[in-house]
């Protein structure tokens, strides 16, 4: 049986032990392993909550190898999904001497075009012209074309649009580079391979439009594991609804020019009718003027909050009148090649979504504009719920297979009560079994919380320097190793700046602030710490480092938090969403913004102690955590910290730290 051989596997002993030096048998990971074999065996859906330290990713891959089924694994992030395929699974398949193939499968945008590239080429400057070389070179050395793997290729390059496809503007099996194709040859990989790894955007961007390789994929798998599962609903949100960006519109416009006047020069204006197209994107963005960037705009009418309707109805219907006729335009010259077909398929589909904003939102669904240096309309449903159901739950079962399907999703935060109904309620999983593995960290020794009670409440306009004043007294004293959470970004600027300018000049620390380098190259440095002469390392950061972020040892051990995360109570889906659960008679408060933010408080939190010889101090600059009732409910979603209640206590755990790591460094 499945459960007796993955019980030897983690026993003393046993082949885990055998095969990983660092392995040691923990009861937490054991039960979460017995779990998911069970649940292999058995067929439905298996919901784990375990603690950090808890080793699940072991937990989970093990009976998912030994099972002889077909496994897709599916990741929050493409970092954790390289981690994955590179390091954890071929230690495995080694170690437990399995004969398995296993598969690496991401989005579009992460492998090289072949056709794109060569199109880039005879349209780039003197400029681009030199990175574009670079990456022909690595072209023509590259297996799998998936551009993480070229050297020094900063995510937010320009030139990376240039030399991927997108959905819209790939020209599939009429590609004159199909064969050759990196993006179908990982799909063919994936399709012959027993296990797959992707990623949840391109599982649920695949659930949207049936398109990326999934819809031939998931049916043969009988194994589908989601790690890092609280992301899926955000996750999820993105891509089953409707979508239109100004960008794409701008997009379809520099390539309706260029590939015109490549291959049909001299048959249709086109600049008049390139331009007309980016006219329109450029007039629907001026419609909105300037907004906070980032902000989120409700959209409960006829045209979003504070934008006149008459210009805004105007302004979108001139993207879909400028993107009709240019359907119409390049429908004259489609049989001259392929890409002038795929351009007409674009033109029409932003012209149908385009249309279809200038009508009324779906009921069940909200609608909002993301406001940029490009426009996004959005029209999202509030949750998964029905999509899951649907789509994956009753997959197969038409067919007689739905039944014993295993889904099993797990994370190290996933909810604040016992059936962990902040995760399983909007992914429509209140059926499935629910199993919380706590942490084998020991958070009593390891670990202690301070909220300060001097400080100004959390909307002073003070607040944010007082975080700061607190956050560089502390780093100070500990040479760094100090990671400051934001929980906006106008907070992030602020605290940033502060310390920047307390630090300037210094050799004593770095202050390290995100969006002012790559979020790789951040890491990087922080984990290196006071190292070859540098001086030791605050990072103020905030959205995506929340979680994720594994810096163990003494590079980090302070984590100061500025508030507790509520979500924005002025978003637009937060807000579509308290108006539910209101209409249905509960409280928003207590059933959707308290356990948001009780996950969020533990997911920060877990950035301070990632191993067992780990110490660190965890301060939530908020006094509400202390002075409210439902500060009681959060504080019982964090680690079993030990309390400090005064400055005093702090200022000895400060030093208690700062003894600590400097004997660990001599």
């Amino acid at each position: 049986m499945l459960e007796d051989s993955v019980r030897e596997a983690f026993a003393p002993g046993g082949v885990l032990s055998r095969a990983a030096d660092e392995f040691r048998p923990r009861p937490q990971q054991t039960e979460m392993a017995m779990a998911v074999a069970r649940t292999i065996a058995e067929g439905g859906a298996l919901v784990v909550e375990a603690g950090t330290g808890v080793g699940k990713t072991f937990s989970y891959l093990v009976p998912a190898l030994m099972s002889g089924e077909r496994v897709l694994v599916s990741t929050a992030t493409k970092t954790l999904q390289d981690q994955l395929f590179g390091r954890d699974l071929p230690r495995l398949v080694q170690a437990l001497g399995l004969p398995l193939r296993t598969a690496l499968l991401k989005g579009r945008a992460s492998y090289l075009c072949l056709h794109r590239m060569e199109q880039a080429r005879e349209q780039a400057d003197r400029t681009s012209a030199r990175s574009l070389a670079r990456i022909e070179e690595w072209s023509q050395a590259t297996r799998t074309g998936d551009l993480a793997e070229l050297p020094g290729l900063d995510e937010r390059s320009p030139l990376i649009p240039l030399v991927t496809s997108t959905r819209e503007n790939c020209l599939g099996s009429q590609c004159p580079k199909f064969r050759a194709c990196h993006v179908n040859l990982a799909r063919k990989e994936a399709m012959a391979a027993d296990v797959v790894v992707v990623n949840h955007h391109l599982f649920f961007a695949d659930l949207a439009v049936r398109e990326s390789g999934m819809a031939e994929l998931l049916p043969t798998v009988r194994v589908a594991i989601f790690d890092e599962a609280h992301q899926l609903n955000e996750t999820g949100v993105q891509f089953l609804g409707t979508q239109l960006t100004t960008g794409q519109v701008l997009d379809f416009a520099h390539d309706l020019l260029a590939t015109g006047l490549q291959l049909a020069r001299g048959l249709v204006d086109w600049q008049g009718t390139a331009a007309d197209v980016e006219r329109s994107a450029r007039e629907l963005r001026l419609v909105v003027g300037k907004s906070w960037p980032g902000a989120r705009l409700r959209w409960t009418g006829e045209a979003p909050e504070q934008v006149p309707a008459d210009d805004w109805r105007q302004a979108l219907a001139g993207v879909q009148t400028a993107c009709t006729r240019a359907a119409q335009a390049l429908a004259t010259v489609s049989e001259i090649a392929p890409d002038f077909t795929r351009l007409v398929e674009r033109a029409e589909l932003f012209a149908q979504r385009a249309g279809r904003f200038t009508g009324e939102c779906e009921s069940g669904a909200v609608r909002w504009v993301d406001v940029g240096q490009q426009l996004r309309l959005v029209e999202s449903p509030l949750d998964i719920a029905q999509a899951v159901q649907a789509k994956m739950l009753r997959s197969g079962a038409e067919d007689g297979e739905g039944a014993s399907r295993s889904w099993i999703f797990t994370s190290a935060t996933l909810g604040d009560d016992a059936r962990l109904s902040w995760f399983t309620e909007p992914c429509g999983l209140g059926e499935a079994q629910v199993l919380r593995v706590g942490s084998p960290f020991d958070y009593a020794q390891q670990a202690a919380l301070y909220v300060p009670r001097q400080l100004a409440k959390p909307n002073d306009p003070a607040h944010s320097a007082q975080v700061a004043a607190l956050a560089a007294d502390a780093a100070r004293r500990l040479g760094g190793r100090t990671m400051v959470l934001t929980t906006t970004l106008r907070a992030l600027r602020a605290v940033g700046e502060d310390l920047q300018a307390r630090f300037e000049g210094s050799q004593q620390v770095e202050i390290l602030v995100q969006g002012q380098w790559p979020k790789r190259r951040l890491i990087e440095r922080f984990r290196e710490g006071a190292s070859q002469g540098r001086p030791g390392c605050v990072l103020v950061a905030s959205a995506s480092f929340w979680e994720g972020v594994d810096v163990p040892g003494d590079a980090l051990q302070l984590v100061v938090i500025d508030k507790l995360p509520f979500p924005p109570p002025g978003d637009p889906l937060v807000e579509a969403r308290a108006q539910r659960l209101e209409g249905q008679g509960r409280s928003a408060f207590n059933d959707y913004f308290v356990p948001e933010a009780a996950v969020a408080l533990k997911q920060g939190a877990g950035r301070l102690i990632r191993r067992e010889s780990d110490q660190g101090l965890l301060v939530v600059c908020d006094t509400r955590l202390a002075s409210m009732g439902y500060g009681k409910r959060l504080l019982g979603a964090l680690p079993p910290m030990r309390r400090l209640q005064s400055e005093e206590e702090f200022s000895e755990a400060l030093d208690a730290l700062g003894q600590s790591a400097g004997a660990s460094a001599a």
